[in-house]
């Protein structure tokens, strides 16, 4: 099967864990809004009158004639069709259940620059930016690496679920590589007080098409336009 994956090219965004998870398996995609005439494709789906079950906004996988949206939802089903989930239903739920507890942190980090409102500018919300990426630095972010480090140290294996990377480890990898552009000195203190989470994203970044995707052109540069955002006020 050829999938077709549909989000943003400017941005990494959400949609570069749907990549991450593509290139792992080594799978048949084409993302498509980076095309020419792609991105008019995209709109046109989600505009679409026809379909009983139209996407909200991207990431959308369509996968044959299945059409997909929301990133944790599309995980679910890659990681059955490409073998980036453990095999038993409680491994496959908690995988779903990690996955979603990184959505949850996705919208903590984003929210550092954009508290207020996605469609104002981060200059129209500078003062709340620096109240919530302060409260971001010193409360939420240490909370949230102490639940994946605890994770790691009991998994029974280097990765969230054990001895198997599965998409679950890829999407982490990518919050952690996020948050050492977007903070890189909340980032450092992380990383002394939580080795199990710095190994994983140094085992992930060597997996082989992991490692020969980060060089690619097809890896888009992390920007002030992403989730994943490198104020240096914000960064205390």
């Amino acid at each position: 099967m050829r999938y077709e994956l549909y989000y943003w090219p400017q941005i990494q965004g959400r949609g570069e864990f749907v990549r991450l998870a593509l290139e792992e398996a080594g799978a048949d995609y084409v993302d498509v809004a980076r095309q020419p005439g792609g991105e008019d494709r995209m709109m046109r789906l989600m505009q679409a009158a026809g379909p009983k079950t139209p996407p909200f906004a991207p990431p959308i996988l369509k996968a044959g004639r299945l059409v997909i949206a929301q990133t944790a939802n599309i995980m679910l089903y890659l990681g059955d069709h490409l073998a980036l989930a453990p095999r038993s239903e409680a491994g496959r739920l908690w995988a779903h259940q990690l996955q979603l507890t990184i959505a949850d942190l996705v919208v903590e980090i984003h929210d550092t620059h954009h508290p207020i409102g996605s469609g104002l500018y981060y200059e129209e919300q500078k003062p709340e930016s620096a109240r919530r990426a302060d409260d971001f630095r010193v409360h939420r972010a240490p909370k949230f690496f102490d639940y994946f480090e605890r994770v790691l140290a009991v998994s029974g294996g280097p990765y969230l679920t054990g001895r198997r990377a599965t998409y679950a480890d890829l999407s982490l990898f990518q919050v952690i590589d996020g948050l050492r552009y977007a903070f890189p000195k909340l980032s450092g203190r992380l990383g002394r007080k939580h080795p199990h989470v710095v190994d994983l994203h140094a085992r992930v970044s060597a997996r082989p098409r992991i490692a020969a995707y980060l060089k690619s052109e097809r890896r888009i540069p992390f920007n002030e336009m992403g989730i994943f955002r490198a104020y240096e006020e914000l960064d205390g």
